[in-house]
């Protein structure tokens, strides 16, 4: 602890006043200039909509470029929802929500912050994967930076153009793996945006702190290239050296633009994650949701599901159905989590199988890519699941292959003969790449399984008994750690900061929550366990030398205290 602690870091954000006209009219209040009159209601983070009051529509030039009325936040947080609740789809809801993000930043995050159980499944997962399939054909207005290989040898220069000096995360993403979808080329850049979203309203950080970035090398999805309407640059991917020189650009670029910031890597296919990762993690503030993100909030569901049906972690044994990032990032933090609790790191592995799409990963099994083989094991080939669960008679399934269905009635029922209490999470987003429903794991279960998926499921009555199904979203686990990366100022993400964020959500589950069948907190306490989350990262930051500035006398109300919270400025 510091004797003076340094003055709370700056996680709230200002009202920026970039993007008016050169010479256009302002107003001053104190030190600060605000445009006026129409511009004023064009910029969405100074917007207020029909909640500037009498005084301010007088000192502004408003007075008759809105209605007469004057509405409390309140009032407009109604409006929106009885707006929202009127759509008929999913991507028409997600439309009208981004519409009022480019128009009112401030009541964007006070609705989504409110209603964030209803909201979350429309502008995340899964609704986020049909919006990016449609971005070119929705697309209204530009948001975050696009990078494209066009750019190569002027990144600087590009970056340059960002009105905001104090960025703290930047989530990038070159589209080439959008969650289940496979290749969606620049349409992808709706996921750095909804992540960063989350993070504003999921931990507070403020949105200007928040820059997406698409790095746009290409597609190589054949409709794509051939729609009209996509917004990427129609070519095949950019590949190899190329592609590591220009990766290489941007990060020195992003660094120098804005020193210690946190870089979240999104969605890259399964060789650039894992050696994007590797090469970066040691050197920059730098993660990978995909691998890390998806392995802490697995790891937390674990955790619950154990304490539902009793033993330990490392009592138990766990097939990984599907061998790309998430997998792996799965097992690894397992692999760690089991290291805490005694066994080592042979021992740890040893309970860990992966099956890919040739079957079940073996020792004598030639070619396999280097994250597959710390899983490889001395085993007879087994070429489909249902034998694998008959042969090894796991504890624990955990989808990640993105092939629906996967999950067959068969072996569900073996789990189910194995086990008291199976564990199965069918973890592939979107919905409709789910290994199998929350009802088909209950009901040929006979209702013992212990079940999770990566998209919502609805409750599941079953033999009189109403179930909740646990949603394994990895909004649980990144804005936390990104808060506790970004209050400690850390110079690198590390794997203990992933063992506690997944350690701290599992904390949060009650004994209530798991007799309902929950194996996850409430998504209304999110912004709480995100709190509890970044404290847990930010100590581990502290004590093993990673934070770069001195630690608060007390970290949890100096970062509380300085949380994002949408609420409108006063201009008078």
């Amino acid at each position: 602890m510091t004797q003076n602690p340094p003055p709370a870091p700056v996680l709230r954000g200002a009202p920026a006043t970039n993007g008016h006209l050169s010479g256009a009219p302002m107003h001053v209040r104190g030190t600060t200039a605000f445009p006026i009159g129409q511009e004023l209601l064009r910029n969405p983070t100074l917007n207020k909509g029909t909640a500037f009051t009498e005084e301010e529509r007088d000192a502004l030039g408003l007075r008759g470029l809105l209605p007469a009325r004057v509405d409390t936040q309140d009032l407009q947080v109604l409006r929106v929802m009885d707006n929202v609740r009127s759509k008929t789809t999913d991507l028409e809801q997600y439309n009208y929500l981004i519409g009022l993000q480019d128009r009112n930043q401030t009541l964007f995050y006070r609705v989504l912050m409110d209603n964030l159980t209803e909201l979350m499944p429309i502008i995340y997962t899964p609704t986020i994967g049909l919006a990016c399939q449609e971005y070119g054909h929705i697309f209204r207005r530009s948001r975050g930076i696009y990078i494209s290989d066009r750019d190569r040898g002027s990144i600087a220069k590009v970056l340059a153009n960002w009105p905001v000096d104090d960025v703290r995360v930047i989530v990038v993403t070159d589209g080439e793996r959008i969650l289940g979808l496979g290749d969606l080329g620049a349409n992808g850049m709706g996921i750095p945006v909804g992540k960063l979203s989350l993070y504003t309203a999921c931990a507070g950080v403020a949105p200007s702190l928040c820059l997406p970035v698409m790095l746009d090398v290409g597609t190589d999805n054949q409709a794509l290239l051939d729609d009209p309407l996509y917004l990427g640059l129609p070519h095949r991917r950019l590949r190899g050296a190329e592609y590591d020189a220009f990766f290489d650009e941007f990060m020195v670029a992003v660094r120098d633009r804005f020193p210690g910031v946190l870089v979240q890597l999104e969605d890259f296919g399964n060789a650039n994650a894992f050696r994007l990762l590797e090469k970066y993690e040691d050197n920059a503030c730098v993660f990978n949701d995909d691998i890390q993100g998806t392995a802490a909030v697995s790891l937390a569901g674990l955790y619950s599901a154990i304490r539902a049906i009793g033993g330990r972690l490392s009592d138990q044994t766990i097939v990984l159905y599907g061998a790309g990032e998430a997998a792996a990032g799965i097992c690894g933090l397992i692999s760690h989590a089991m290291q805490h609790e005694g066994l080592s790191e042979s021992d740890a592995r040893a309970r860990l199988w992966m099956m890919d799409s040739k079957g079940l990963v073996v020792k004598s099994r030639s070619g396999l890519a280097h994250h597959k083989l710390p899983y490889a094991h001395d085993h007879a080939p087994l070429l489909d699941l249902l034998s694998v669960v008959k042969d090894l008679k796991p504890t624990a399934i955990v989808g990640a292959s993105s092939q629906t269905g996967a999950f067959t009635p068969e072996v569900i029922q073996i789990m189910a003969a194995n086990n008291d209490r199976p564990i199965i999470f069918s973890l592939s987003n979107p919905t409709s790449q789910s290994e199998c429903t929350a009802e088909e794991a209950y009901t040929h279960s006979n209702g013992k399984a212990v079940f999770a998926s990566g998209s919502p499921f609805p409750n599941v009555t079953y033999d009189g008994q109403v179930l909740h199904p646990g949603q394994a979203n990895n909004a649980y686990i990144f804005p936390g750690v990104g808060l506790g990366t970004i209050v400690s100022r850390a110079k690198h993400v590390t794997k203990e900061m992933f063992y506690v964020a997944a350690r701290t959500l599992a904390d949060e589950v009650c004994d209530a929550d798991l007799a309902l069948g929950r194996i996850f907190p409430s998504l209304e306490r999110i912004r709480e366990v995100s709190l509890k989350i970044a404290i847990a990262v930010a100590r581990v930051a502290f004590d093993t030398g990673l934070a770069t500035i001195p630690e608060p006398e007390d970290l949890g109300s100096t970062i509380a205290a300085a949380v994002y919270k949408p609420e409108y400025h006063s201009y008078v």
